[in-house]
């Protein structure tokens, strides 16, 4: 039986919250801190592939969440200067066959509601806004044995009080974030489908957002040099004509979609190197463990991951330094390997010249299910016991 009875969560986001349901489900109790007075309708869309839904459905979510997203048809991949298709991945019905759980696309807010909601209704769980942590002085004490989650992103305060842990660095790209109303989008945009259009030092992504009646569009390019830190902001006039100049090239629409766009949000695209994630006591999750580009698509992903994973260990632990070492461990080989998908993807992306000729002609002789097998390791994910 396990010697941890309570737990404190600083930050809100989706990691906080799931670790909150997750540890609740085992018996431990969560109490959840969040700076913001509220919770706002703030961020963009994400996908949630088969490996978090799968979470997210042993949590008892997957019903209120199947009436917010969508289940695209496919994942393609085409190209962004002729929009010609280069390879698709069966989702739908089929990521549900293969993969045992369903690939959803909604926005963030969506997924904090039901995630709020359902810690709302958790006896075990307690959840208090406007309260600001800025240091391990600041959270409240509770009983000796507690252990203190920072959940708190990839600017998290709490990361210092973790012997090791490296703080984010800029990635070296931007990624740029509009919403499309179904009435007002270009034939090119597909409602049954994710879509990533390919070009050189850079891609964008398309899928279809059902509560907003809107594509939710990321156009993510390349750009050494780093903005000031932060989230999201309106680009200026010489961060649009950097946007604009990204997409030279590209097939007209795209181009007049992006120019066209009226004050997207400009997101510099940050990540955490590998650096510690606990000191035995503290343990780092989600963006503030290993924030990462999203050219996996996993950043969410992981956060949920991590939640499940940690319920589990601590639920088992008899010694607390012990169970975060281990639940380190086995996150740290996962997350790497995602990483080093990502880091394939960005290279395939964005590829120019010869290799994206290369790229295009290996994908051409793909076939869909052999795609979709490449995928097993990922989307076909179960959190250990």
């Amino acid at each position: 039986m396990s010697s941890i009875k309570s737990t404190t969560i600083v930050g809100a986001g989706i990691a906080g919250l799931t670790a909150a349901l997750a540890l609740a489900r085992k018996g431990i109790a969560a109490r959840v801190l969040e700076q913001a007075p509220a919770f706002e309708e703030v961020g963009a869309g994400l996908q949630l592939s088969p490996n978090a839904s799968r979470v997210l459905a042993d949590l008892g979510l997957l019903d209120v969440l199947s009436t917010r997203w969508s289940e695209p048809d496919h994942i393609l991949l085409s190209s962004g200067k002729s929009l010609a298709p280069l390879a698709s991945v069966p989702a739908g019905q089929s990521a549900r066959s293969r993969w045992g759980a369903p690939y959803g696309v909604l926005h963030r807010a969506s997924l904090q509601a039901a995630l709020v909601d359902a810690v709302w209704a958790e006896p075990l769980c307690t959840l208090e806004t406007g309260r600001r942590i800025e240091s391990v002085r600041d959270v409240p004490s509770g009983a000796p044995d507690e252990v203190l989650i920072a959940a708190d992103g990839v600017w998290s305060t709490l990361r210092k009080a973790v012997p090791g842990a490296l703080p984010a660095r800029y990635s070296g790209n931007i990624a740029w974030r509009l919403l499309v109303p179904y009435a007002a989008a270009p034939p090119f945009l597909n409602p049954r489908t994710v879509t990533a259009f390919l070009g050189p030092h850079a891609h964008l992504v398309a899928y279809p957002l059902a509560e907003a009646q809107a594509f939710n569009i990321v156009a993510i390019h390349a750009q050494e040099d780093a903005p000031p830190e932060g989230w999201s902001r309106t680009g200026d006039t010489v961060a649009r004509m950097r946007l604009q100049n990204a997409f030279a090239g590209w097939h007209a629409d795209i181009g007049d979609l992006l120019n066209a766009a009226q004050a997207p949000l400009m997101w510099p695209l940050f990540g955490c190197p590998d650096g510690a994630w606990t000191d035995g006591k503290t343990v780092l999750i989600g963006d503030a463990a290993h924030a990462m580009t999203p050219f996996a698509a996993q950043g969410a992903a992981m956060a949920i991951e991590d939640a499940a994973l940690l319920a589990n260990r601590l639920a088992a632990a008899t010694d607390v330094g012990e169970a975060l070492r281990a639940f380190e461990k086995t996150r740290r080989e996962r997350v790497a390997r995602v990483r080093s998908r990502g880091a394939f993807n960005r290279f395939a992306y964005h590829a120019r010249g010869p290799a994206a000729l290369a790229r295009n002609l290996v994908l051409a002789l793909r076939k869909p299910e052999s795609l979709a097998a490449d995928f097993d390791w990922l989307y076909g994910y179960r959190t250990p016991d």
